[in-house]
């Protein structure tokens, strides 16, 4: 029952991943990876909660501790899928590729807050939990993100100001 729940879920967790990780391969062994440690730790999950903020929350920490670990390698596919075969126009490549390189330029913290809200549309809450902080650090990640964000599509400095003092 579990893994059938559970299965519902890969091809968002599959976009959050290849979100975070910029590469189809390490996305896929992203999730791999995620799905194993959610079927190892199910008894884990209460039934009745929000499964899919759960499986996020997992791979989040498996994306994490990969990280810091330095053990999430890039590596080149030898054959593209079947959805990257479908090229878009010239454009649209350009424009693809300018928002994959701001995203993958943003702190880790701020692009996963900008993935969770904008691209899987999880609330402001749902994204607290599935990062394990207050939904105020969500809040001001994610305004910090998209205006960074703007700032680097626009070709404007990135501002690392840093925040004022405010009594």
């Amino acid at each position: 029952m579990f893994a059938t729940q559970a299965m519902q879920y890969i091809p968002r967790l599959r976009r959050y991943a290849r979100a975070l990780t910029g590469d189809a391969s390490a996305a896929d062994d992203l999730v791999q990876d995620a799905l194993e440690r959610a079927l190892v730790k199910r008894d884990l999950w209460r039934e009745g909660s929000d499964l899919r903020a759960w499986l996020f929350t997992v791979m989040h920490n498996v994306f994490v501790n990969q990280v810091r670990s330095a053990a999430a390698t890039r590596t080149v596919p030898l054959e593209a899928s079947a959805a990257e075969l479908q090229q878009p126009q010239a454009g649209d490549r350009l424009e693809i590729r300018d928002l994959d390189t701001a995203l993958q330029s943003l702190p880790e913290e701020q692009r996963a807050v900008l993935l969770l809200v904008g691209l899987e549309q999880m609330s402001y809450d749902e994204a607290a939990r599935v990062l394990d902080v207050p939904i105020g650090t969500v809040m001001s990640r994610l305004s910090r993100g998209r205006e960074r964000l703007r700032r680097l599509l626009q070709g404007l400095p990135d501002s690392n100001a840093p925040l004022k003092v405010v009594k």
